[in-house]
């Protein structure tokens, strides 16, 4: 309670900071404002606003009308200007010229009542603007072009704010309460690691992207992966002949210092497109963990308490590039490649004391454990678009194949010690080398076919194949010869395959004032795990259908209700099959399960929305054979092991809220609250039955204060509540970021000043829901980081970006790890 007081005082004592700073820094030197109305003479809220150069017609700033139709441009500079509005069906008309000096300072325009299919009014122009938060029949939808959101924000801090997402430090992204989201960028995979993922979305300016795509229930046009969803991040595409591009570069220090770099360009001609960028980033960061815990059995108990210090330095770099060739309007060939290197080292300094009772050291165990990684890969993806007719007849079609290899080596040397402090046997030294390499080849073809003007059919077939071969080379330290020597016992060789063949099918039907969807998705699965030294060979061959429904209902202008159902997989990653023991330290290690089998999980939404701007989702979801990473003890071994098993179900529940307020001129707030309750049940873990839940909440909170038309002041916030997720019981984590944006030179420059975790309280602590179990395991890592970015924009500000495309083998390449 104390922790939650502090934070909302910190937040009440920047809100009167920023008023401060308002009232002693905006200055105005002009003011236009009206207000819009339909043909009933009500508000119209969201219509674009635009203030115009009357001099040229050139856009100089822009806005959307309020929820009662109002609108308002600020610090206007002396000039002469038009005012533009632009709402979907209706006709343009502009209102001006206004001019502003030092005389007539403001301009009150009045009421611009809309008229549907009118000729051209005198002195006003009308366009639309999409709501910043659109529910359509199979997905939410975050309208960022254009809006506030954009301005001096990446696209990881815009997708920190999206309704009912949450990035936990390791860069896990949960959608409502839930793990395994698959993210990807213009419909295609990242294949990157959390870690790089983050560094990438870092790089990418809100500028840039169109929209964001929040899919909880994915229909039939997607592979049936993913028990939490998609988020897809789209990004603009602009129609005009030329070149342009962006550098961007940043530094950042917590208690060590960080650093990253990208280029992005894009070149557009008669027949070509060409496109590409890289993006680098250094960081060097450090890892505490305290595990506390009781091995008991029958006849005495054994207490372990284990402090670990690590630092870590990790590198970085990933690209993207491709052509895009226009062999006439209709038809479209394309070539597109990304890929990225990842390596990093960390030294550990482990230290492990062991007792008969809680507070007595018998003997401890000084270790020193060094580790280094590299990960590479590269995926190759051609492309065809061909539109059939004007109707909206269209195929397109992808050829994919992608190569992933890496390598991690890691080093322990422990030494015992007894109660007084002296060794008391040999040292015991060990290490292990994981080499991997993954192949995946893919296919896929979707057609769509509009039967009429309110119906359409989608179908589409896809087929992937995938390699994988894993090695693990364990080798100990003989003290007689001084030497390291293989251990064949303890090493291992495992080889996976996989196919799988699908085709989906979907109806979308629209009626006066209800959309629906109906999709059918078919999907063959051949597998074979065969780990080699063990002679352990695991064959499965399964088809699967998986349905979907979306059904929407437009109650009135400003009601929508929404219901879906859709059926999804998720099968293991692949090396979570790997029956490997990769060790963390002496008493600590994870290890592969070959047995795991796909989870299955049907999921059930109703959904509602105001304005097409405050939304309301209940959810229901139940999983069979959910995989869950378990932390559990083996008492005979008196360690501590991490591995992935299929427990019996999940059922989830989960309300999600999503609040946008415009509390004043120049004070915007997002706000975001999820409730959920995940239970699980499995009849047997550690030779008991097991049921675990729990109700908790993420609140997610953005202030924007807008100082003037170059400034913005920025603070976020977040609330995550005490969890149970599988047999964890995680403690409540909470945090307060802040931001200062500022641009120059007409908006080319942007820099930007951010604060992560203003008051380090960032950490986290984790104990078992089991009862048998007795450990407590607490972690701090450098959540407070300062940092300066520098963006800079060159060339032609209309430039068309490449085409979007969805590559057909990204669920193959979201089950890879990438390092980091």
């Amino acid at each position: 309670m104390k922790t939650i007081k502090i934070l909302f005082l910190a937040i009440g004592s920047f809100l009167m900071t920023m008023n401060f700073v308002k009232a002693q820094t905006s200055i105005a030197t002009g003011e236009i404002f009206g207000k819009v109305l339909d043909e009933a003479q009500k508000e119209f809220p969201y219509a674009t606003i635009g203030l115009l150069n009357a001099k040229d017609s050139t856009a100089v700033k822009g806005t959307l009308s309020k929820d009662n139709g109002v609108y308002e441009f600020k610090d206007v500079k002396t000039g002469n200007y038009l005012i533009s509005i632009y709402v979907v069906g209706y006709k343009k008309v502009l209102k001006g010229p206004f001019e502003i000096n030092g005389v007539k300072k403001v301009h009150a325009i009045g009421n611009v009542q809309l008229t549907q299919d009118a000729k051209l009014l005198k002195g006003v122009e009308i366009v639309k603007q999409r709501p910043l938060i659109e529910r359509q029949i199979d997905k939410t939808v975050l309208n960022i072009e254009n809006s506030a959101l954009a301005t001096g924000n990446s696209a990881l801090e815009i997708l920190e704010k999206a309704p009912g997402v949450t990035v936990d430090k390791d860069g896990k992204i949960s959608l409502r309460g839930k793990q395994g989201v698959t993210v990807m960028l213009d419909g295609k995979p990242t294949y990157l690691s959390a870690d790089q993922l983050a560094n990438l979305l870092r790089a990418t300016e809100g500028t840039a992207i169109q929209s964001i795509e929040l899919i909880t229930n994915p229909s039939a046009k997607y592979d049936a992966a993913g028990n939490s969803g998609i988020i897809n991040i789209k990004l603009k595409k602009n129609r005009s002949f030329g070149t342009n591009g962006s550098v961007l570069a940043g530094a950042g220090y917590g208690k060590y210092e960080k650093g990253n770099a990208g280029i992005n360009l894009n070149h557009r001609g008669k027949k070509f497109n060409v496109f590409g960028n890289f993006d680098y980033g250094r960081n060097k960061s450090f890892n505490d963990i305290d595990i506390m815990r009781v091995n008991n059995t029958s006849s005495n108990q054994t207490f372990f308490d284990q402090t670990s210090h690590s630092i870590r330095h990790r590198n970085n770099s990933n690209f993207k590039g491709g052509i895009d060739y226009f062999i006439n309007d209709n038809n479209t060939i394309g070539f597109a490649t990304n890929g990225y290197n990842s390596n990093g080292d960390s030294e550990a300094a482990v230290l492990t004391l062991i007792g008969s009772r809680a507070g007595l050291t018998d003997s401890s165990v000084v270790a020193k454990n060094l580790s280094n990684y590299k990960y590479t890969g590269a995926s190759y993806n051609l492309n065809y678009k061909g539109i059939l007719d004007t109707l909206g007849q269209e195929i397109t079609a992808d050829l994919d194949f992608s190569r992933y290899k890496g390598l991690e080596d890691n080093d322990f040397d422990n030494v015992y010690l007894n109660a007084n402090g002296q060794p008391s046997k040999l040292a015991y030294l060990f290490k292990n080398a994981t080499p991997s390499l993954v192949k995946i080849w893919s296919g896929k073809v979707d057609y769509t076919y509009p039967i009429s003007k309110e119906m359409k059919l989608e179908v589409g077939v896809k087929s992937s194949i995938v390699s994988t071969d894993n090695g693990f080379q364990f080798s100990t330290f003989n003290h007689n010869n001084n030497n390291f020597e293989n251990d064949l016992t303890r090493s291992n060789q495992f080889i996976y395959d996989e196919n799988i063949n699908a085709a989906y099918v979907n109806l979308n039907r629209k009626f006066k004032s209800t959309s629906v969807q109906l999709g059918l998705r078919a999907e063959q699965t051949n597998s074979k795990g065969n780990s080699i030294t063990e002679q352990k060979v695991v064959n499965r061959h399964y088809i699967n259908l998986f349905p979907s429904v979306f059904i929407n209902q437009e109650l009135s202008k400003n009601h929508d209700m929404g219901i879906s159902y859709s059926r999804r997989i998720d099968r293991p990653n692949y090396s979570s099959l790997n029956p490997f023991i990769s060790y963390v330290d002496l008493y600590t290690y994870q290890y592969g399960n070959p047995f795991l089998k796909p989870q299955y999980t049907n999921s059930f939404e109703l959904s509602y929305a105001y304005k097409k701007t405050f939304n309301a989702t209940l959810g229901y979801s139940h999983t069979s054979d959910v995989i869950t990473e378990v932390l559990l003890s083996d008492t005979v071994k008196k360690t501590l092991f991490i591995s992935e098993q299929n427990l019996a179900k999940q059922d989830s529940y989960n309300l999600n809220i999503s609040v946008p307020l415009n509390i004043t001129k120049w004070w915007n707030t997002n706000n975001n609250l999820t409730v959920y309750y995940n239970n699980f049940k499995t009849p047997q873990i550690l030779d008991a039955p097991y049921e675990g839940g729990r109700l908790a909440f993420n609140l997610n909170t953005n202030q924007t204060i807008t100082l003037n038309s170059t400034t913005n002041f920025e603070m976020s916030g977040f609330y995550q509540a005490k969890q149970v997720y599988g047999t964890l019981l995680i403690d409540p984590r909470y945090s307060i970021d802040l931001g200062l944006s500022k641009t120059f030179m007409d908006k080319k420059l942007n820099v930007k000043l951010a604060a992560n975790d203003i008051f380090n309280v960032s950490d986290s602590r984790i104990t078992s829901a089991l009862a048998s179990q007795n450990y407590v395991v607490n972690q701090k890592w450098e959540s407070q980081v300062f940092r300066i970015t520098c963006t800079y924009r060159f060339g032609s500000s209309q430039i068309k970006a490449a085409r979007q495309r969805s590559s057909s083998a990204e669920e193959e390449g979201r089950r890879v790890k990438s390092g980091g």
